[in-house]
């Protein structure tokens, strides 16, 4: 007896993974956003760029929290007695070294919305445009209509006699 997947289990979030080279590697390209795409190709090109999503994407991650819990367990029960001093000085380092990454992400991030958001409005800019020529070009179109009907009205009034019912 095969199982038929339920729709919950089928249904995948239109962008499975934020890293570049991911991204890039995906088959439906068309579902994804034309500034979507060019931020990654952009990213995917430079090696400073692709360690900086690499660290970001680890340091975000759960693994990033259950590896420093396990570290740090290690090191106080092992390498140090109380309090700790070194263990203080290489959190301290990580610390600087990891808001430096997360200022670098935040920067991605709101150049990455400033390209959408300038694409954005240059699609709505043009389809303003367009809706106003045809919005233009509808109400040429109802005036000569317009004008027509009220000629051929008038013309007809002349050549048709009104019938008088017969009595």
């Amino acid at each position: 007896m095969t199982k038929t997947p339920t729709p919950a289990r089928t249904a995948k979030h239109p962008i499975p993974h934020l890293r570049p080279r991911v991204l890039l590697k995906r088959a439906d390209l068309d579902a994804v956003h034309p500034t979507v795409l060019a931020e990654a190709e952009h990213r995917a090109g430079s090696i400073q760029l692709r360690i900086a999503d690499a660290i970001t994407a680890f340091a975000g991650s759960m693994w990033f929290v259950y590896l420093h819990v396990l570290l740090f367990i290690v090191w106080m029960l092992t390498f140090e007695t109380s309090p700790w001093p070194t263990l203080t000085l290489i959190v301290s380092l990580e610390a600087i070294f990891l808001s430096t990454f997360v200022m670098i992400g935040q920067n991605r991030q709101a150049a990455f919305q400033q390209a959408k958001a300038d694409r954005d409005y240059q699609n709505q800019e043009a389809l303003l445009k367009e809706n106003t020529e045809l919005t233009r070009t509808i109400h040429a179109l109802t005036q000569e209509i317009h004008a027509r009907v009220l000629a051929d009205g008038g013309s007809r009034q002349n050549t048709v006699s009104p019938q008088t019912p017969a009595s």
